[in-house]
């Protein structure tokens, strides 16, 4: 049984307060286009993303979080000056700092940076499908057109009802494996 595997690329997750500064009082998220995940959404915004050594333009996805996350590669995270943690989304407790720059203001986060584990979304049929739980750290083989063989470890299993079958990976694991989103699909191996 395989399922989709996408790349992830940097990205800002924002709370309404955040919002508001970088954007202005009673601003929205304009939605651009649809995620695979159900309710999750590229938007039109834009920030700057700053650390120590640089800064990194990035989109914000929707809809408003309850915390400030920014998720970059450790390429990226590399350019801006900045040792972030390998870490699940929203587990931001002690992470790495940065300032954010909107339109109308600016945010320094004292925590927030993160680079994303690698992970695969499963509804729970999906996960009793694939024989596997929520939390569960599994190996999945990359299966594509270009035959480059790749298996990925450390994979963590996140279970919802809310999840749409599909594996995310940053922009350096998939250039490592010669992947796209179109193209790349993947299955859980021992």
């Amino acid at each position: 049984m395989n399922f989709k595997i996408e790349t992830s690329a940097r990205h800002v997750h924002v709370t309404q307060e955040t919002l508001e500064v970088l954007f202005g009082k009673g601003f929205e998220l304009e939605f651009k286009k649809a995620l695979s995940q159900p309710g999750q959404f590229a938007t039109n915004q834009k920030v700057e993303v700053v650390g120590p050594k640089a800064s990194l333009k990035m989109s914000i996805l929707g809809p408003v979080r309850p915390e400030n996350q920014v998720e970059v590669s450790f390429t990226d995270a590399r350019t801006l000056g900045i040792v972030a943690p390998v870490r699940e989304s929203a587990d931001v407790a002690g992470s790495a700092p940065c300032k954010i720059i909107g339109p109308c203001g600016e945010v320094d986060l004292t925590e927030g940076v993160i680079i994303a584990k690698r992970h695969v979304h499963m509804t729970p049929e999906d996960a009793e499908a694939f024989g596997v739980t929520n939390g569960q750290i599994v190996n999945v083989e990359l299966e594509q057109e270009t035959g480059r063989k790749v298996i990925f470890g450390d994979t963590v299993v996140r279970v919802s009802p809310k999840y749409a079958l599909a594996m995310h990976i940053d922009t350096d694991e998939a250039n490592a494996a010669a992947c796209s989103a179109i193209e790349a699909t993947g299955r859980i191996v021992e």
